[in-house]
């Protein structure tokens, strides 16, 4: 099955730009305290926390640092409690947007996700309205690995799927509770990913245009410039020559 994981494309060049406006940490630490708080601190026994952590050190953080985060998470240490919010509405071009957020103050952060779609032409929506167009699934990316190699140990490590993208980059697709012992399975074969992390993929795609493709990332922009949003999923999808002229 082959791909442009264009998605992936325009999400690991937002994280990208994240970790320039170093705010990568504070999103990391947060989603390393919520998910021990609401699963417990043991990674096997906790897909959320196990996805978190590898997440975390694939953006070099150190394990000192990761440690303290779930320690506080599971009660163990002094901590603001924060809570898990996913807001959906329609961003420009009729795009699905997810956002998911960490927050102790609900009334300021559904204000700020509120008028960010209104600033970039899209609308906040009932719960609900988008989140049936999209699955969360375990994403294990490698920007170079030998195709045979790693789609038989995927295969047999349980994976769903084995994608190989245009550009020669290969992505695995796991059951979200199934990501850790596949990326397990993957790590004991020898074979080293570019970026795991459970996610949300869109079912559906929304082609855009050159008027719609800029204010969608407009609005990506300014959803992820919010202190209290971790993640955000769409269903948009840019051409690549519409993407080289971005």
């Amino acid at each position: 099955m082959a791909g442009h994981s264009k998605w992936a494309n325009i999400k690991h060049r937002k994280a990208a730009q994240d970790a320039k406006r170093g705010k990568i940490f504070t999103k990391l630490i947060r989603e390393l305290t919520t998910a021990a708080r609401e699963g417990g601190s043991d990674p096997a026994a906790n897909p959320r926390l196990r996805a978190a952590i590898d997440k975390a050190l694939s953006n070099n953080m150190t394990r000192d640092t990761i440690d303290r985060a779930v320690k506080r998470g599971a009660g163990e240490l002094d901590g603001q409690q924060l809570e898990t919010i996913i807001y959906e509405g329609y961003g420009p071009g009729g795009t699905a947007v997810m956002v998911e957020c960490m927050t102790d103050n609900r009334n300021r952060t559904v204000s700020e996700v509120r008028h960010a779609f209104s600033k970039s032409g899209g609308n906040l929506g009932t719960d609900g309205s988008v989140a049936y167009l999209f699955e969360k699934k375990g994403v294990i990316s490698y920007g170079e690995a030998d195709e045979e190699t790693l789609m038989e140990a995927a295969l047999e490590a349980g994976a769903d799927d084995v994608v190989v993208n245009e550009d020669g980059s290969i992505d695995v697709y796991t059951q979200w509770d199934e990501f850790g012992a596949v990326k397990d399975a993957l790590d004991a074969s020898g074979l080293t990913a570019d970026n795991a992390e459970v996610t949300m993929i869109p079912s559906t795609k929304s082609e855009l245009d050159e008027d719609t493709a800029p204010k969608l990332l407009r609005l990506v922009d300014m959803l992820e410039d919010l202190d209290d949003v971790q993640e955000v999923y769409h269903n948009g999808e840019i051409s690549d020559e519409l993407a080289e002229q971005l």
